[in-house]
C-alpha cells in the first residue's frame, strides 16, 4: 500500500512531463468525448499545479498550507471519506461524522506531504508519464497513465475523475489494478470489526497517526 500511494505521488508530479494524451475511444462521441479530454486536461494540469507547490522554497509548515487547498480543488476528499467509512458512515452521528471528515483530511495531507517532502525533478529521475486514451465509465472518467522508468517495468495508474458543479474532482486512484479507496475502506472495516464496531476506537486510532506523522516530520 505505502509503495503505490508513493508511486501515485512520483506519477502525478511527472504529469508536467507527461506526453498528449490519446485520441478519445472510438464510438464516443460528443458530450461524453468532452468530457474525457477535459479529464485528461485537468489530470496534466492538477500535476503541473502539484510540481509548482512542491518546487517553491518553502519551509514545510508553509508548503502544507499550499497543498490542502490543492487537495480540496482536485480531489472530492468529503465523498472519498465517505466511502472509505462505508456503512460505517450513517452509524456515525453527526459529531463523529464531522470529526472524521477532519482526521481524514488531515490524514490524506500527511500522506501527500511524506511523499513529495523530498521530491526532485523527474527529469534527474529518469521518469517518464503516458497521459493514455481516457474512457468514460458510468458517472465517471478512467484517466491512464504509464509511468516509465529506465531499468524498471512499466507501472500503471488510472485516475477515476468526476464531473462535479465545481468542476472535475479525482475520485479514486487505481494503482496496479487495486483501488485505494477500496483497500482504505477494508482496512477501516478491518480495524472496526476487530474493535467491536467502535467508531471513537477508530477516530482515536486517526488522531495518534496523525499525532506519529507529526512527530515524524519533526525530526
Amino acid at each position: 500500500m505505502i509503495a503505490r500511494r508513493h508511486l501515485i505521488a512520483q506519477t502525478l508530479l511527472a504529469l508536467p512531463l507527461a506526453a498528449a494524451p490519446g485520441p478519445t475511444a472510438a464510438g464516443v462521441a460528443g458530450a461524453s468525448a468532452d468530457a474525457a479530454a477535459q479529464a485528461a486536461a485537468f489530470i496534466r494540469e492538477a500535476g503541473n499545479e502539484l510540481a509548482a507547490i512542491v518546487d517553491r522554497p518553502d519551509p514545510p509548515a508553509a508548503r502544507r498550507r499550499r497543498l490542502g487547498p490543492f487537495l480540496d480543488r482536485v480531489v472530492d476528499v468529503p465523498a472519498v471519506g465517505r466511502f472509505c467509512l462505508g456503512r460505517f458512515w450513517r452509524r456515525a452521528s453527526p459529531a463523529q461524522q464531522s470529526d472524521y471528515e477532519v482526521l481524514f483530511h488531515a490524514i490524506l495531507l500527511d500522506s501527500v506531504m511524506a511523499r513529495v517532502g523530498d521530491y526532485r525533478q523527474p527529469q534527474a529521475q529518469g521518469m517518464r508519464v503516458v497521459i493514455g486514451r481516457p474512457e468514460p465509465n458510468g458517472g465517471t472518467i478512467l484517466v491512464p497513465t504509464t509511468v516509465r522508468r529506465a531499468g524498471a517495468p512499466a507501472a500503471h495508474v488510472v485516475w477515476v475523475v468526476r464531473a462535479e458543479p465545481g468542476g472535475m474532482r479525482i475520485v479514486d486512484l487505481v494503482a496496479e489494478g487495486t483501488s485505494l479507496r477500496i483497500t482504505v475502506r477494508a482496512d477501516y472495516a478491518s480495524f472496526l470489526n476487530q474493535h467491536d464496531d467502535s467508531i471513537p476506537a477508530l477516530l482515536a486510532a486517526m488522531r495518534r497517526q496523525i499525532t506519529a506523522a507529526t512527530q515524524g516530520a519533526a525530526r
